[in-house]
């Protein structure tokens, strides 16, 4: 038998109006010019800190730690109406992973001083954080890992490489995953937060990249760095745990924006599909655009289910990985492929840069590699069927 689940709370009267304020703050308090944005690869800081103070940088956290309390739920629905109405894909790709691996991981696994000194500073924007897990041997093996954390009188010193870290170059705290004791596989992975003023610490600047390139992507190099004991975020030897409960939320909620765009994309097409004529007739007559826009809503639909799903079990304290590395694949390869049906269905204007259709389509192809690529989905629930390994 299932486990019987309930979407009552995400189709609410509060939460949708909570949904539709997202949508009228993005209309009216976001739109700067992401064309131009997209084309410097330059990140708004004051952008976020708008988001920051209408509240979406604290949804998901109790308000004594400077958060909204709203729950779950409530966040997910919120970041769906905000992908909806902003077009600038990198900050909500930026916010969301900010507030589900960074946020959450301190949150769950912080001591009392570490929520108190980081979580009430990045929901009001003062600070931002960013998580540093791969290296350039260890992506999809994320136990790998080759950064080490050697314990010394008063905490640790760190050494190692991570690259692709969202937000690292604006970072003025980084989640860092490196291992005690390389022998000890993921057992020896430890988690630690690093502040940007520590000594050894180096971000380089953002790299260019093919989507999201409003969002700034960094490389971090810890040569020697010292963390003291108060820097251990959890256990010693914990990071796998950690980081399987921050997958969890990347893989399942941090998504809950591409089921805005999803949803945006398809009233695109509906409305180009009506008024765009060829051959004398809209082309929402012929068969093969309207198959396309047809399996645009089966997408929307499938996905916004798969995430409600894991976003509820997160709620209610169950382990979502399965439902996570569905609810990963269906939306990253969802929105990929209504980022292509898009185009198509605007012709040559979806090709042009200025009609910000195209753009969509480049931000989705990461959205099938970071947080585990698709392959790396179809393995973890073939595991968790119980094939075998």
């Amino acid at each position: 038998m299932g486990l019987e689940f309930s979407f009552d709370e995400f189709w609410s009267q509060p939460t949708l109006e909570f949904k539709q304020s997202v949508v009228e703050f993005a209309r009216e308090s976001l739109t700067h010019d992401v064309v131009a944005l997209d084309r410097d690869l330059e990140f708004s800081r004051d952008a976020w800190n708008r988001c920051a103070e209408f509240g979406l940088l604290g949804l998901c956290l109790p308000s004594d730690l400077g958060g909204r309390g709203g729950g779950i739920a409530r966040a997910v629905v919120a970041m769906e109406g905000l992908g909806y109405a902003c077009r600038d894909n990198g900050l909500t790709f930026g916010i969301n992973a900010q507030t589900w691996t960074t946020q959450m991981s301190i949150f769950e696994f912080g001591t009392r001083d570490q929520r108190r000194r980081y979580l009430p500073d990045l929901c009001s924007g003062k600070i931002i954080a960013a998580q540093a897990i791969t290296e350039p041997d260890s992506g999809s093996d994320a136990y790998s890992l080759k950064t080490l954390a050697r314990e010394v009188d008063g905490g640790y010193v760190l050494s190692g490489e991570k690259i692709m870290v969202t937000l690292g170059p604006e970072a003025d705290v980084i989640l860092v995953l490196a291992t005690v004791d390389a022998s000890l596989g993921q057992w020896g992975v430890t988690a630690f937060l690093v502040d940007r003023d520590t000594p050894g610490l180096l971000v380089e600047p953002a790299r260019e990249k093919m989507g999201l390139r409003t969002i700034p992507l960094g490389h971090v190099t810890l040569n020697d760095c010292f963390v003291p004991e108060g820097g251990l975020l959890g256990q010693k030897g914990g990071g796998a745990a950690l980081s399987s409960a921050s997958l969890e939320w990347e893989r399942g909620c941090m998504l809950a924006s591409q089921i805005g765009i999803l949803e945006r994309q398809l009233e695109q097409s509906v409305a180009e599909s009506r008024t765009r004529k060829q051959f004398g007739k809209a082309i929402g007559s012929f068969q093969t655009i309207g198959n396309r826009v047809a399996e645009m809503k089966i997408r929307l639909e499938a996905s916004r289910m798969a995430v409600y799903r894991t976003a509820w079990l997160k709620g209610q304290g169950k382990s979502a990985v399965l439902e996570a590395a569905i609810a990963k694949f269906q939306l990253g390869e969802a929105l990929l492929q209504s980022g292509i049906d898009t185009v198509r269905i605007h012709g040559g204007r979806g090709y042009l840069t200025e009609n910000e259709v195209e753009r969509d389509l480049r931000d989705a192809m990461g959205t099938v590699l970071y947080g585990g690529t698709s392959d790396i989905q179809r393995v973890v629930i073939a595991r968790l069927l119980g094939l075998p390994a």
